[in-house]
């Protein structure tokens, strides 16, 4: 198998553009697709974010086009040819941003549609004409209904993240757009894992797939270094400012389960003082991608964002990923994760388990087929001051954590030793402090305290009601005074 892109059976424009982006040996798993692309085979393919799925596609997708290519004006001879479909904005627009990379030094077309703007300049761009279409599900079939996207000549069709898809609902979209395409077509269908529903969605659009599994299923990044801290609720903020000053972190990734979440967690990381920004879907796209180019430019030090936002993010250099919660789906744990690390390079992946999260750990730990060590991560201020002692953690790699326990627990154990008793230590016992208090009797004639005498009442009177006064009493003219 080769894995230079020289011995690849590439045109020559598609060699210059792969040159110019500086790519020269292949990743796994476009060192096992490409070919099978190439050959025209459909093909079910698992593979991590980051592992370079985008070019083990698109790649042999145009080679193959290229015998559609035409210097023709006319957008008739530019009918849709290729449809990729992925299921966040921010992914559909970096994989069609790659897409034109690669085809630049041809005469194919490229085009991105996906909700949130306005349908106009999309439409008009369709109208021009495009070999190669990458879009969201939604927005795709309101460009179908709309009449503005025309699919009857679709020769390919690549569903990129496909178990994402599924999660977020869009299966019944899935559904529809694939029911206006030619049924001779070659399908490619990528994911990060095989759970049954991919496997189902495969035998239903796929035929005779070739499976490709670049990766051991489910397996995390072998240069990522994990933990899992056991925290309250209330400490969760505090561990992630704790930890990014412990391991000098520049900037981070945060994951939330929820919208909700991901925002408020944001505006207190800010109060905080930390430079933040949040990711989620409630979100228009300009605030998005104004979010992305701060993170990117390093104006922000933390992203905050849910699963889904973040899906397909390719932002090089991470140094870190934090799961603020456990995710819901352990396979998002994957997901996360394969935010650092990338290219061979060290990350850190800080999970913060509550005591309410037995169960999704559970699932984590039958996914990753591990058991998971729950650290207690000693924050700044209850580590003890000293020389013998310079506020480092077990967990960063401090040899002398058991040792500086032990001594914590014997001491301990001197201050809360029992004294020995005076018969023990031979010494003549005072009964005035051996033994316990008891009170005196109280002589015959001495009366009890005024709150232990019972109040005296007459026969068939509640002790709760005060006599009446009479009321004549009440009338009764005031004597008169005397000079």
């Amino acid at each position: 198998m080769t894995t230079k892109y020289s011995d690849l059976a590439l045109a020559e424009p598609l060699k210059r553009a792969v040159a110019d982006m500086g790519y020269e040996t292949m990743t796994p798993i476009q060192a096992q697709a490409i070919p099978v692309v190439l050959a025209g085979q459909d093909v079910m393919g698992a593979a991590q974010t980051g592992t370079g799925k985008t070019a083990a596609f698109s790649l042999p997708l145009l080679q193959r086009l290229l015998k559609h290519e035409t210097a023709s004006l006319s957008p008739a001879r530019h009918p849709v040819r290729a449809l990729v479909l992925l299921p966040t904005r921010e992914l559909a627009v970096q994989v069609a941003d790659q897409v034109k990379q690669y085809a630049k030094y041809t005469q194919l077309r490229s085009a991105v549609v996906f909700g949130g703007m306005d349908m106009k300049p999309q439409t008009a761009e369709l109208r021009q004409g495009v070999e190669v279409l990458v879009a969201t599900p939604g927005r795709l079939l309101d460009h179908i209904e709309a009449k503005t996207a025309v699919l009857n000549q679709v020769e390919y069709v690549v569903l990129d993240e496909a178990d994402r898809m599924l999660d977020i609902g869009f299966l019944p979209d899935l559904q529809r757009i694939l029911s206006h395409l030619p049924k001779s077509r070659t399908t490619l269908l990528f994911s990060a894992t095989f759970s049954p529903e991919i496997k189902r969605l495969a035998e239903s659009y796929l035929s005779n797939p070739i499976t490709i599994e670049v990766a051991r299923p489910n397996a995390t990044a072998s240069t990522v270094e994990q933990h899992f801290f056991l925290l309250d609720d209330d400490d969760k903020r505090r561990a992630i400012r704790q930890v990014l000053k412990d391991k000098q972190l520049r900037q981070a990734f945060v994951f939330c389960n929820s919208k909700l979440g991901t925002a408020r967690l944001a505006r207190a990381l800010e109060r905080d003082g930390l430079k933040t920004t949040a990711l989620h879907g409630d979100k228009s796209q300009d605030e998005r991608l104004k979010s992305l180019e701060a993170f990117k430019s390093g104006e922000v030090d933390l992203l905050v964002a849910t699963d889904v936002a973040a899906r397909g993010l390719d932002i090089k250099d991470v140094p870190a990923v934090f799961n603020y919660d456990v995710p819901f789906n352990a396979e998002d744990y994957v997901h996360r994760i394969g935010r650092t690390g990338r290219a061979g390079a060290s990350g850190l992946a800080v999970t913060l388990v509550t005591k309410h999260d037995q169960r999704l750990m559970g699932e984590l730990e039958k996914l990753l087929k591990t058991k998971v060590e729950l650290e207690h991560l000693e924050f700044e201020d209850e580590r003890p001051r000293g020389r013998a002692n310079d506020g480092r953690r077990r967990w960063q790699g401090d040899e002398t954590g058991d040792s500086r326990d032990d001594a914590r627990r014997e001491r301990s154990e001197r201050r809360t030793r029992t004294p020995p008793s005076a018969a023990a230590r031979g010494e003549s016992q005072d009964l005035f402090f051996s033994q316990p208090y008891s009170a005196a009797p109280a002589a015959a004639d001495e009366a009890p305290p005024a709150w232990d005498t019972p109040q005296r009442q007459r026969p068939g009177r509640s002790a709760n009601i005060k006599p009446k006064r009479t009321v004549a009493a009440l009338l009764k003219a005031a004597a008169p005074v005397t000079q």
